[in-house]
Order: C-alpha cells, then structure tokens, then sequence
C-alpha cells in the first residue's frame, strides 16, 4: 500500500473543515484510507539522526503520512485526495475535465523502430498553469508515485514533462544508436551520448536502478522535436534533457509518457492531467495531443466518460440493505462516481478518466459500502453451513513432529526459497531444467528457486547455529514443489519429512532409530517384502551421501527416501566441520 505525506492545514483548508485528530482518523478509516502518523519534516530527520545543522533548515509545520489503496491512484498526490475527501464530506462535487482544442494541434510522430524498445507513447498539454514551490513539489512527487507503483518502476510506464515554451513541436519518437545522439541530460551541464550517459549514471543510486530497462537493446529511444537542429526532449525511461526542464516559473507544460502497454500508458496520463489541470488559468482543460504512427493516428488523452449500468439488487444483495436508486445515487456522488437512477431497478454510474479501478459492478457495490459506512452494516450469519476440518495430510504432518519432537528433535523451519547452486551442486546433484520450480526473476542469488529436498534449509540451518552444543539434532515437515506438465498448474508440492545429526562421529545409529520409531508409530512393519504397509532399507548410491553408507528406504515396494551419512563433499559445500547423517523421505505414502 503506497503511502504520501501532506501538509496537514493545507489539506484540511482544500477540504474545507477543520477536525481534531481523532476525527480525522475516523474520516480517513470511513472513507478506505489509513492515517499512519501525524510529523514534521523536522521531526522525521531526528528520527533518522539527521546532523543538527541540517535539522534547522527543515520546517516545523504538521504533516500527515497517509497510505493510499494500491489502486487509487488518483489518490496519490494531495490534489487527489483532498478532492476526494472534499466530495465525500459534502463540501463539493467532483470536477469534470474537458478538451480544450487548440487553433493548431501538438504532434508527435512514431518511427516504427520503436516498436522493438517501448512502442507505446501518449501526449498531453497543461497550458497556462500556475506554479508554486508546494504544487512543484507535488508534481514532481507524483511522477515518482506513479512510477514505483502503476508503472512498475518505470518498467511498464514512464512520465516525461518539458516546459513547452523551451521547444518548437512538432516532435518526434525515435529509436537512435547509443553512440549517434548526445544531449545534456537533467540537472547536468556536460553532454553525453547514449552509451556516456549509461557509464555515468551507473553508480547512481536513483537513476541506475532503471538503466537495465533498455541498456542491452541495439537501439534507445528519443522523444525530439522533428525539425532541425533536432533538440532530445527525454532519453526514456531515464531521463529528461535539460534544456527542456520544468520550474516554478513554467506557464506551459508538455507532458509525453512511454510506455510498453498502451492501458497503463493511457491510465497514467489521464491522472497526471486530471490532478494538475486544477492549476490552468482554465480549470479542468486539457490540450490533446496527436500521436500519428506510420499506420494510423491516435488522440490523448481521452477524458470522457464511462456509463457502467448496475442493478440495484446486485449492491443491495452484496451490502444486505434494501436501498432505492435514489439512495444509491446519493452515496455513490459521494465516491466521485456521479450516478442517475434509470427506475428502481438500475442506476447509471459515469466513471469519469480518474476512476481506472471501477471495472466491474462489485467495484461499484465497494463504493457504495464505503459512503454508506461498513460500520453501520448488520452482522448476519452466512446461509451456508459449513464444517471445517484439518486435512489428512496436515494431521499425518502433525502426528509426525509431535513423534520427532518426543525423541528428542528439534523442529526448523527454513525458508522454502534457495539458490539453484544450494538445491544442486551443493548436494552433489545435477539440473536438468526439468525438475525444480525457477523464479523468473528473483531478487538475489538466495532464492532462485523452489526447493525440490528439505536438506538444503537444514543444513543452512545448522551452518548458522555452529556454536550450539552438539549433537545438534533438527528436522522439518513440509513441502518442496517439482514441475510437473500433467497438472493444471505445472506444478506439484510434495510432503516431506527430513531429519539431520551433527556431531563430531556421524550418528547414523540415531537417524536410523527415528526412522525405525516413525515407522512403528505409522504401523508399517519392518519386512522385506514389498507388501502393504512394510518398510526396509536396502543400499543405495545415491550422490549426496557417502558411498556404503547410504540406503534407501522402501515403503510397499516404492523408494520413499534416502537415509545415510553426507558425503564429506556436501557437508563442506555448506561450511560444516562436523560429521552429518540425514534422513528424507515422503509422508503422503503413508496416508
């Protein structure tokens, strides 16, 4: 849930009533949002141990940090949610945003290169706003919401703004070599080309972590003007040119966002114009913005308006009332969401360009439930009566740590996660690429994949406890996953049960007493036969245990596990002096 901060007496001014903190808490919770704490900047920064003499440039005044639903985001910015706030307390009704036609419309021209890149642009034009150092802030912090959260760190979505007055239209949108464009980028004053300007921002903490997005292509975008001498507006997602920049003193912004999916692209620039667009001499106006590809021509931003048609027994069967249309309509003006009752058995809701999360009637039904107050709805028992009970496998799970336990072991719980080196080459086993769940892109070489044997996670486990006393005897219950192509989800989980010994003498005594008292608790008798319910152990060569003294063990004529001492090779990979025996096998046999 992303979180803004706002001045709290400029908020309550645009609301337009002022409350105690209390009764602000209690507004913010009626209407779906969480107030997390009322600070200062001043006080923030001695949180963080911020050195004294920075402290005195910071101000005093209160300011609130609030989290936002993941999917308002128009809610993102303090010109959103005031105008939200202010609408559902009753102090005023939701702006409607307009088209304003120019007497020459603003293009920008997409070369087909693009399309390998980031094939997607939009455009808009804020004319005649006003800027102060607040609402500057605001803008630039919205650009930043909006990239870490809809835009996926500017992976799906990036915003360019360049001050209009600067460049001369129309522009272009181009995919150029590294090395056959250069331009000064934001905030700097030395020109660079494409592949310079990677090597220099490549230590930088905030613009080097969107540098992968479109370093290893052949070719970057540019958003330029057409005309000679060709003036790089933005290289995106990474940055915008210089000499284009924005400041407080900006009458008239361009605003351009790539993007590679044209809905986010659209939902992105719809927001950013609906909230600055309160600060043009005309309030609420849009300039549109031609995008012309080589096949056909496209308009943004498109601000009209969505009819969603809802029956009233659908909200009133889902909130338990009996509300009429007119009612409904009353609450959902309330939401932003102007409604016109067609009879008593539908109402008309128009979703206007901000409101992207009303896809389905429900949506509408949640707003309707937060005008009307959660709080104030019945509590009623479901019609449905339903028992609950563990899972078969669960109680066989539990009987078996319960047993452990009892002699003596110690039950972990590891992570389920590893890297492909610990589920493989550490347990002297090979990858396939057939057997083990991979992450697409994992956050760290520690969790690459899905854990196929709960070894790993133990002897992690014990390679961070090496200063307990020994024996250390610990064991697990749980599941590892393995791919598997003839179910649904291409993938399987399977209940294991494993066990280890550390000691300066390998143990194997004590593993296999477990295995034997496991056994003997589940009633499967110790009988070479390969009949039901009979175990044995015969030998086996399996890699991760030292050879002559692994086996296997055989549970109705199936192997089910191994038991045996590590291979020295194994307990060295996870950095143990001692001597280790282990057991593993299956638990779902057993049920």
């Amino acid at each position: 849930m992303p979180s803004i901060t706002v001045d709290k007496l400029d908020l309550y001014d645009a609301i337009g009533t002022h409350y105690s903190y209390d009764e602000f808490f209690d507004l913010c919770f009626e209407f779906g949002i969480e107030l997390e704490e009322e600070t200062s900047e001043r006080e923030s920064a001695e949180e963080e141990g911020l050195a004294p003499e920075k402290l005195a440039q910071l101000s005093d005044r209160r300011v609130f940090k609030i989290d936002i639903p993941a999917n308002r985001y128009d809610m993102l910015c303090p010109e959103g949610l005031s105008r939200a706030l202010r609408v559902f307390v009753g102090n005023g009704k939701p702006p409607s945003y307009r088209l304003v036609e120019p007497k020459e419309r603003q293009k920008i021209y997409v070369a087909k290169e693009v399309s390998s890149v980031r094939p997607v642009i939009v455009g808009a034009i804020l004319r005649n706003i006003t800027f102060t150092p607040a609402r500057y802030k605001s803008f630039i912090d919205l650009q930043e919401k909006l990239h870490g959260t809809l835009a996926r760190k500017r992976t799906l979505a990036s915003i360019g703004t360049h001050d209009l007055d600067t460049v001369k239209g129309p522009f272009e949108y181009v995919a150029v070599e590294p090395t056959k464009f250069s331009f000064i980028p934001l905030n700097q004053e030395k020109e660079m080309n494409g592949a310079e300007l990677m090597e220099h921002y490549s230590a930088d903490r905030h613009i080097g972590r969107f540098l992968h997005i479109i370093r290893d292509f052949p070719v970057y975008p540019l958003v330029r003007t057409r005309a000679e001498p060709k003036t790089i507006l933005s290289l995106p997602p990474i940055i915008n040119g210089d000499y284009t920049k924005i400041h407080t003193g900006t009458r008239n912004v361009l605003i351009e966002i790539t993007a590679t999916d044209q809905n986010k692209a659209d939902i992105v620039l719809k927001v950013f114009c609906a909230m600055f667009s309160q600060y043009c001499d005309d309030p609420f106006t849009v300039e549109p913005v031609d995008i012309i590809y080589p096949t056909r021509t496209h308009t943004t931003p498109d601000l009209s308006v969505r009819h969603v048609p809802v029956h009233t027994s659908y909200i009133n069967s889902c909130l338990g009332l009996t509300l009429s249309a007119a009612e409904i309509s009353s609450l959902l003006n309330r939401m932003c969401l102007p409604t016109n009752p067609l009879g008593e058995e539908m109402v008309e809701v128009q979703v206007g360009p901000t409101r992207s999360d009303v896809l389905h009637p429900c949506d509408v039904m949640e707003d309707v439930g937060i005008a009307y107050g959660f709080n104030k709805l019945t509590r009623v028992t479901g019609r449905v009566a339903t028992i609950g009970a563990g899972l078969p496998i669960s109680s066989l799970s539990d009987a078996i740590r319960r047993e452990t336990a009892l002699a003596g072991w110690t039950e972990a719980l590891p992570l389920i996660l590893c890297s492909i080196e610990e589920n493989f080459n550490f347990l002297n086993l090979k990858d396939n690429n057939q057997t083990a769940v991979k992450l697409a892109n994992p956050k760290t070489i520690e969790y690459q994949v899905v854990r196929t044997s709960l070894l790993p996670g133990l002897l992690k486990t014990v390679a961070s406890n090496l200063d307990s006393a020994l024996p250390i005897k610990i064991f697990e219950v749980s599941d590892v996953a393995f791919k598997d192509d003839t179910v649904e989800r291409r993938a399987r989980n399977e209940r294991r049960m494993a066990a280890l010994y550390v000691s300066r003498t390998s143990g194997f005594e004590y593993v296999h007493g477990l295995l034997d008292r496991l056994m003997q608790v589940l009633g499967a008798k110790n009988v070479a036969s390969g009949a039901p319910n009979t175990y044995y152990i015969r030998e086996s060569t399996h890699p991760t245990y030292f050879p002559g003294r692994a086996a296997d063990v055989v549970y109705g004529g199936q192997v089910i596990g191994n038991v045996g001492v590590l291979h020295p090779d194994v307990v060295k990979n996870f950095g143990l002096p001692y001597a280790v025996s282990a057991l593993e096998m299956q638990v779902e046999p057993f049920l």
